[in-house]
């Protein structure tokens, strides 16, 4: 994985992006996607009772993250050509450079862990905090839809898969917002705007507003992380948002040390995980290859049975002291 290939195709003059600038980017898009749901997985698992309306927050973004990297998926598809799922090598930059500086890490629940989250999502501009130079998310992804739109490529569904993703997004002192995300084909260039929206929007939040009428008046990622880490809902306040709202109560969690680089490959139950994990994006793989629906089935069914194997680690308090372990997320057919 070229961890500068964001930055160097955004360099690309508007004219001289082709259809190979298209596949690239896209191909970088899914890895982006993809780095970011061990990192909230992490901080997730390791709250202990798994519910709770922070418990909700982290969900909803994984759920959503899992979406955004399935729709890259389909637009790569789209155009004819087949993506690549890279498990990147933890602690490690932010896939394609779009965040200089920036270290992704895998650690519990934490202050400091939810700060880190809220940098990837930061977004073009964010209401509650000051703008910084450097291209974002949303502006890559802008640049992708412009491409679509000059070059107009033909969209083939060939390859393209479907699933459905039920969101609770906590709506305090009201019930939850409960949010179907359709994972769909992409078949005109409305469907790849629309794709684009809903990663933009829910993700990154690249308009002036922290929510998005469109799908309920759900916060973006971004805001989401900001309520957990201020403590606070993020409210209307003078004309101006602020996270003053009611509390955000920080859950008890489990004390997950930052995992190290290669992870911790002699541990029984690290490589149970491993095992897992790398049946997962293999499955994830052949999905979008040749397997098809039933791949992308199975791979959703590991997804979600990964918590149980990491578990004994996130409860094992390491030898040394400083906390317990975590899992890895090394593919066990991956060299450490």
């Amino acid at each position: 994985m070229d961890d500068r290939r964001i930055v160097e195709l955004m360099g690309v003059e508007s004219s001289e992006r082709d259809v190979g600038w298209l596949q690239q980017a896209l191909q970088s898009a899914v890895e982006l996607e993809f780095a970011t749901l061990p990192v909230y997985l992490s901080g997730m698992w390791s709250i202990q009772d798994q519910s709770g309306e922070v418990y909700d927050l982290v969900n909803s973004v994984v759920l959503e993250e899992m979406l955004h990297m399935g729709l890259a998926c389909n637009m790569m598809r789209a155009i004819g050509s087949t993506p690549q799922i890279v498990a990147p090598a933890y602690p490690c930059g932010l896939p394609g450079g779009v965040r200089p500086g920036l270290e992704v890490y895998l650690a519990g629940l934490s202050p400091v862990t939810v700060q880190m989250y809220m940098q990837i999502e930061m977004p073009e501009h964010p209401v509650a905090a000051e703008a910084e130079a450097y291209p974002t998310i949303g502006a890559f992804y802008d640049a992708i839809l412009a491409a679509f739109e000059a070059l107009s490529p033909p969209l083939s569904p060939t390859g393209q898969l479907a699933a459905s993703f039920s969101v609770e997004v906590p709506d305090p002192p009201g019930p939850d917002k409960t949010i179907q995300e359709p994972l769909k084909p992409v078949q005109s260039l409305a469907d790849v705007q629309q794709a684009i929206t809903t990663i933009k929007d829910q993700g990154e939040g690249t308009s002036l507003s922290p929510d998005a009428p469109e799908f309920g008046g759900e916060l973006a990622h971004y805001y989401r992380f900001g309520e957990i880490y201020h403590g606070r809902k993020l409210v209307p306040t003078d004309g101006e948002w602020q996270w003053t709202g009611d509390p955000v109560e920080f859950p008890p969690c489990y004390p997950v040390a930052k995992v190290p680089a290669g992870g911790y490959p002699n541990l029984p139950a690290s490589q149970a995980f491993d095992a897992a994990f790398g049946q997962l994006v293999a499955h994830l793989e052949s999905a979008w290859g040749a397997g098809g629906q039933s791949e992308l089935d199975q791979a959703i069914g590991v997804m979600f049975s990964l918590y149980n194997l990491a578990q004994p680690l996130i409860t094992m308090p390491l030898p040394q002291g400083g906390g317990n372990y975590g899992p890895d997320f090394v593919p066990a057919s991956q060299a450490r």
